[in-house]
């Protein structure tokens, strides 16, 4: 072969890619001058036909080389990898098994990522126990991927043993670790391990920074936060937009809106994710009107929403139960193609009833192409709500007949329905069926709405005796519930009683005080009134309403 052709081709497949066309030319080239059963030029133009997504070509020239060398077998496999291919991944690493060419350490690397990718915790078991077999449990690269993937899958014990496996781990598997504890919660495990990553002497970055915050779900843990945050200022960790965006996720998440507004705005520039984390927290917190207006900036930034934050926006313009923010972001969802995503659908109908138009409701759901239990049970709780019991009992046997599984909420809407319309048989069989039929436990709402139905009805000994089964203690919201059916039948017999519960465990609650001051005083028990207001300081009174027409 003339040396300057064969310089030419070695120089071609050094590259770090080439085009599909000259890739055949390349592969072409190989054969016409008996190049095609050497290692180096087989694998190179493999690889070069994976990376352009050629995988009947590159699948073709492994299968017509005679000999296969371990380079040749990880680019077919990691072609079919990558591909998200993994029946065939796996199939072929089996061959290789049965092969006289033995796998190695990026074999298994490769084909653990594979298991990691499909999700598959017991493949990348075998896989690990295999690794083991080989000869590799302390191999670097074996156990690199092992602690990765393990931490991918939540599988934080499994990934220690690795992890235990490696003599002098660096930054990247350090910060894997942690990441896997912070996704699993366990923030307290995270930062032992970042404690000890820095008694070796290694400097944590910002990747670090973010696998011990995301572990911190919890309010009550925002003094652990801040603590973080105030490392990361003191070490001088650059606080780049990644790191930036977990701190006010983080804030966010523990109510703390200034915090995380403040960091937000310091950020060059913020990614859709800061923006729906700062707008989600703003809605979650009961600021409806903030979250609203920070969507419209994020709008007039020319970023693009995506269907998780717009279902959050459409939730506050429900709070709010304004109409006009929810009819202009149902436009929005419906011209960039989010309309038909099933969590938007289903705040939509919640947005449209609470806003007083579930006939819109009902059309957005007749229009849905896809449905879960979700979009159902938003639809069940509106029609209740607008007192439309039959509709909400037939949206219910659509649940059945579709196939699926009625969860807690569905129940929680069936009963609504019964209390808003007084229908107290429809509900003790709805009660029977959740419990007995579909083995769902009852919880707080649902008793509630009991107590109401039987209450309502002027059953008020059933509602007790329902009350006193329950193991205490009883939740404040069961007892209030048959404080109002008290009132409402006008009979005072219960009153002493669940004054009792509810000012020994409500005892801040001005509205309850309220309620059953003025029950005590309608049943003409004064001095129980001068008790109540002596005990309380003087009521302050509810909460004022108040009401706008937008």
């Amino acid at each position: 072969m003339n040396p300057n052709l064969k310089s030419l081709l070695l120089s071609q497949l050094t590259k770090s890619n080439l085009t599909l066309s000259t890739t055949r030319i390349s592969h072409a080239f190989t054969i016409k001058n008996q190049l095609s059963s050497d290692p180096f030029y087989v694998t190179r133009i493999l690889r070069f036909y994976a990376i352009n997504n050629d995988l009947l070509s590159a699948r073709n020239l492994f299968d017509k080389t005679p000999q296969r060398s371990v380079y040749l077998w990880n680019s077919i496999i990691r072609a079919y990898a990558q591909a998200h291919k993994f029946s065939d991944a796996f199939l072929l690493f089996k061959r290789m098994l049965r092969s006289e060419t033995h796998p190695d350490n990026y074999t298994f690397a490769c084909i653990a990522r594979a298991c990691s990718d499909r999700s598959d915790v017991e493949a990348l078991k075998v896989v690990h126990g295999k690794v083991v077999a080989f000869g590799l449990g302390y191999d670097f690269i074996c156990n690199s991927a092992l602690v990765s993937c393990y931490s991918k899958l939540d599988r934080v014990d499994d990934a220690s043993y690795a992890f235990r496996g490696i003599e002098e781990p660096d930054l990247v598997l350090w910060n894997a670790m942690i990441s896997g504890y912070g996704n699993c919660g366990n923030w307290l495990k995270g930062i032992e391990l970042f404690n000890r990553m820095q008694s070796r002497g290694i400097q944590p970055d910002g990747y670090t920074i973010v696998g011990l915050i995301i572990g911190l779900t919890h309010r009550s843990l925002i003094n652990v936060g801040e603590m973080i945050h105030t490392f990361c200022v003191k070490c001088g960790l650059d606080l780049s937009d990644h790191v930036g965006s977990v701190l006010v996720s983080m804030y966010s998440r523990c109510k703390n809106m200034e915090s995380s507004y403040k960091l937000f705005d310091g950020l060059v520039n913020p990614d859709l994710v800061s923006w729906s984390t700062l707008i989600a927290g703003f809605s979650q917190g009961g600021d409806h009107l903030n979250a609203l207006m920070f969507f419209r900036e994020l709008l007039m930034s020319g970023k693009r929403a995506d269907h998780v934050l717009l279902a959050s926006v459409l939730a506050s313009s429900a709070q709010l139960a304004i109409v006009g923010p929810g009819s202009e972001i149902h436009g929005y969802a419906v011209r960039h193609g989010c309309v038909s995503e099933v969590t938007v659908s289903s705040a939509l109908i919640d947005m449209y009833s609470k806003c007083g138009f579930v006939e819109i409701g009902i059309k957005v759901f007749k229009h849905m192409p896809k449905r879960n239990v979700v979009s159902y049970n938003t639809m069940i709780a509106s029609l209740g709500l607008y007192g439309r019991p039959l509709d909400a009992f037939g949206t219910f046997d659509e649940i059945l007949k579709e196939g699926f599984k009625p969860d807690e909420t569905t129940f929680v809407g069936l009963l609504g329905a019964c209390c808003h319309s007084g229908l107290v048989n429809e509900g003790r069989e709805y009660f029977r069926m959740m419990t007995e039929e579909f083995d769902i436990q009852a919880k707080t709402e649902h008793y509630v709405h009991m107590v109401k139905l039987l209450g309502m009805d002027g059953k008020l000994e059933e509602a007790y005796d329902l009350i006193r089964s329950l193991p205490e203690p009883v939740d404040s919201g069961i007892w209030g519930a048959f404080l109002s059916c008290c009132g409402n039948c006008k009979n005072y017999e219960f009153l002493e009683v669940v004054a009792n519960h509810l000012l020994e465990n409500e005892p801040r609650n001005n509205s309850y005080s309220v309620m059953i001051s003025n029950l005590f005083a309608a049943d003409g028990r004064w001095e129980n009134v001068n008790g109540l207001r002596v005990m309380n300081g003087g009521f302050k009174g509810k909460m004022p309403g108040i009401s706008w027409i937008s």
